[in-house]
């Protein structure tokens, strides 16, 4: 049985996982978890899987759940440590971190130092500190094993293929909820348009990433560091229905692309099972007959601008990825809030990667910094 961490546990990746594992009751086990301040399903996980150990975001929502368990053999903590402190529980095996946002850079590195393996749907710590995590994992030679459904798409096609005889990586993009809007369309949409994707029951920040196009960029800048490419061998394709994950293309112009319905658990079981697989019974088998077609098309750089901020900073890496991540969680936070309109992410963006000179092969330090600086210089523009 696979002793497992859950890193945001009450998210949309989190939910899922947890349906992966209550369905592989022989196979999995909570071991340690943690939560924001969705106390009432974090409260309902707590009772259904009986963790050992949960952390918290605040203090408020821990002393909620102290009084609520405790009766109960369950271990609490709350803030940065205890959220490392489940990363690291003992006996867990393999940490799915599934935290929005750059939180889950330090947890991802004490999991790495501890020969943890790692689950990744938290991007941004690849995007923020790509470096600094392959560098931690060759070290300590731990797999770093991809859940986004892209990554772990060309993961999938990968096998039994060897890195070398790669031309190119073909990752497919649904193009959001405004994908079939022109640019002069955006000027007014609200936050609830903004959240209703037309393939994916994803969070509210991953969601607007999709609508801006951020999230192809981040997914583009984690590809990177996981299949060690250099950018002009990453193209991104529109593709509506979102059958097709990604593509890998070989010298040879052979093709291996990965199918399936839009289901999340597919790409968390195999993280967890690699490098075998388990059924997964609930999942809806894919009938191409039913979809009839495919779609694709070109991705246009003009009107998804943060698509091409997020190559421009890859390629000039160091602390650039940094400023684009810190810039667009503070933006896509104000957005959410009512603060700023729906193309001024874009705008904040843009004017905080014109401000900063980039600093090659930071330290863990320089790049907590830049992330910190970066989050001021936006909230002085909100």
């Amino acid at each position: 049985m696979k002793k497992i961490s859950l890193l945001g546990a009450t998210g949309s990746i989190g939910i899922q996982t947890l349906e992966v594992i209550e369905s592989h009751p022989e196979e999995f086990k909570l071991v340690a978890m943690s939560f924001g301040r969705n106390y009432k399903s974090g409260s309902d996980i707590i009772k259904k899987f009986k963790p050992e150990f949960v952390a918290v975001k605040d203090k408020e929502t821990y002393e909620h759940l102290k009084r609520e368990f405790s009766s109960q053999d369950v271990k609490l903590g709350y803030g940065e440590e205890a959220l490392i402190e489940a990363a690291i529980y003992d006996g867990v095996e393999c940490l799915v971190n599934a935290v929005v946002g750059s939180v889950g850079l330090i947890p991802t590195l004490k999991a790495i130092e501890n020969n943890i393996t790692i689950a990744l749907a938290n991007k941004e710590t690849l995007v923020t500190a790509g470096h600094l995590v392959t560098e931690h994992a060759k070290k300590y030679n731990v797999n770093i094993l991809p859940v986004d459904s892209e990554h772990s798409a060309i993961f999938q096609c990968l096998q039994g293929e060897s890195v070398k005889s790669i031309d190119r990586l073909i990752i497919t993009a649904s193009g959001g909820s405004f994908r079939d809007r022109k640019r002069e369309d955006l000027v007014n949409v609200t936050v609830d348009q903004a959240l209703n994707h037309p393939n994916w029951s994803m969070g509210a920040k991953i969601t607007i990433d999709s609508a801006t196009m951020m999230n192809k960029g981040l997914e583009v800048i984690e590809a990177h560091w996981l299949f060690n490419l250099h950018y002009d061998k990453i193209d991104v394709l529109l593709h509506k229905e979102s059958i097709i994950h990604s593509l890998v293309e070989f010298h040879d112009r052979s093709i291996i692309a990965q199918l399936g319905t839009p289901d999340m658990r597919v790409p968390i079981q195999y993280a967890l099972t690699y490098p075998e697989r388990l059924p997964l019974k609930e999942a809806k088998r894919l009938e191409l007959w039913e979809i009839g077609k495919l779609h694709f098309e070109k991705a246009d750089f003009t009107r998804f601008r943060c698509l091409q901020y997020a190559f421009d900073s890859g390629k000039i890496g160091g602390t650039m990825p940094t400023v684009l991540n810190a810039a667009n969680e503070v933006a896509v936070e104000a957005f959410l809030s009512g603060k700023i309109t729906f193309l001024q992410i874009e705008e904040f963006i843009e004017r905080s990667l014109d401000k900063h000179e980039s600093i090659a092969n930071p330290s863990l330090e320089q790049i907590q910094e830049v992330d910190q600086l970066t989050r001021n210089f936006v909230q002085t523009l909100i």
